[in-house]
């Protein structure tokens, strides 16, 4: 007699599907150790994401010239070669190149480019032909690259209207695009770009930057500063800075307060700035503080009474927000971008108003109580641009391109 063949059923438990991190490729013509708000910027972003769990890739210009690769800061840096930018003091321009290759090896869920120059527009091209979805970001204004170019006065409404026709080229080929604030979208419509851009405000690390209870002699002391009242500019020290504007301010507020001027940074006007100095009678009183390196920032901060920025074309200004998130008072020019961060934390001054620029200074300096009170409300402003705010916003974008 054959026995029936009994069968059991085993239930066997699938293991999960493993996930892999969200994949970013960023794309960009300036990144550390190249010094301006677009590299700091993207520096931030790409280290910030690579914190937050993600993948991140950056493929930006070499620094020194030979193609490398390497991992810094949980990011890897893809860097091209390049070769020196006659145009411009410290900055190198990539050889052009496809980035084909660079996408297969890669194979991001989404491209986020940070301009539309050499590294950016071969990188929007490549994300094109593979299907890549692609944010961009623009930092771009002409004012920026004019004195670089020698562009004459007289041709610069029409030189500008050509780099804005093609940026609007490049930027078209983008499916989501986003800038740093609402004044600088608005830019963007008044020079005719049609697409809809969203405001993404650069943020700030506001566990880095905060306000110092201790006396400034202590920070001041870090950078050979004299202890006196302190008007702090950190950026480049270039034409569109207008720091001439600062320094012609100062002796004007040396009539009432015992004050010195700290100019962070680098740039080609600082032989013309030392000149108008000495010109003027207050060299003595002017300090040329050069490069700081990033983590050094926040004592900078701390040895300011007040930030001064007299630049007519910031985008947003992440240095102001630093000093903002400090705890100091502003004084900026009413240009551009800069009336945004500006409401009871200071005051707006017109461009080329050295008087107003003075008088303004001058009663931040010698106000105690009203120094506190637009310190404190810079932190309440700044407490608004959490830059993990910003870095989630860009995932949900990411996300939802990439759908």
């Amino acid at each position: 007699m054959v026995m029936p063949l009994r069968t059991t059923t085993q239930r066997t438990e699938l293991a999960p599907v493993p996930t892999r991190p969200r994949r970013i490729l960023i794309s960009t013509d300036t990144y550390p150790p190249d010094v301006n708000g677009t590299a700091v910027f993207t520096y931030r972003l790409a280290s910030g994401l690579a914190a937050r769990g993600n993948e991140v890739h950056v493929v930006c210009q070499s620094d020194q010239g030979p193609a490398t690769a390497e991992v810094v800061d949980g990011v890897v840096v893809h860097r091209l070669r390049s070769a020196p930018l006659l145009v411009h003091p410290t900055m190198r321009v990539t050889v052009p190149t496809r980035l084909d290759r660079l996408m297969d090896a890669v194979q991001p869920d989404v491209l986020h480019s940070q301009g539309h120059f050499v590294v950016g527009r071969a990188a929007i091209a490549a994300a094109r032909r593979r299907q890549v979805p692609i944010v961009a970001t623009n930092h771009f204004m002409p004012d920026n690259l004019f004195q670089f170019g020698h562009i004459p006065d007289r041709l610069r409404q029409k030189a500008g209207q050509l780099a804005w026709r093609d940026f609007a080229r490049i930027f078209n080929r983008a499916d989501h695009i986003t800038t740093p604030t609402p004044l600088a979208a608005k830019l963007l419509a008044d020079q005719g770009f049609t697409r809809e851009v969203e405001s993404v405000s650069c943020g700030i690390d506001l566990a880095r930057f905060y306000p110092h209870a201790e006396p400034k002699a202590w920070a001041r002391k870090l950078f050979d500063l004299p202890d006196r009242p302190t008007a702090l500019f950190v950026g480049r020290l270039d034409e569109e800075k207008r720091l001439d504007d600062l320094v012609r301010a100062l002796p004007y507020v040396l009539n009432d307060t015992d004050a010195q001027i700290a100019l962070v940074g680098q740039g080609n006007q600082r032989p013309e700035l030392e000149r108008l100095a000495d010109r003027i009678g207050v060299r003595e009183r002017v300090f040329f503080l050069g490069y700081v390196p990033d983590e050094n920032m926040p004592q900078a901060f701390a040895a300011a009474d007040l930030f001064a920025m007299p630049s007519i074309a910031e985008l947003q200004s992440i240095a102001t927000l630093e000093a903002m998130a400090s705890g100091l008072p502003v004084v900026a020019a009413n240009a551009m971008a800069l009336p945004h961060l500006v409401a009871d934390n200071g005051y707006l001054f017109e461009p080329r108003d050295v008087m107003s620029l003075a008088r303004h200074m001058t009663t931040i300096l010698t106000d105690d109580d009203l120094r506190a009170r637009l310190g404190k409300a810079s932190r309440d402003l700044a407490l608004t641009h959490d830059h993990q705010n910003s870095l989630a916003r860009f995932e949900k974008i990411y996300d939802e391109v990439a759908r």
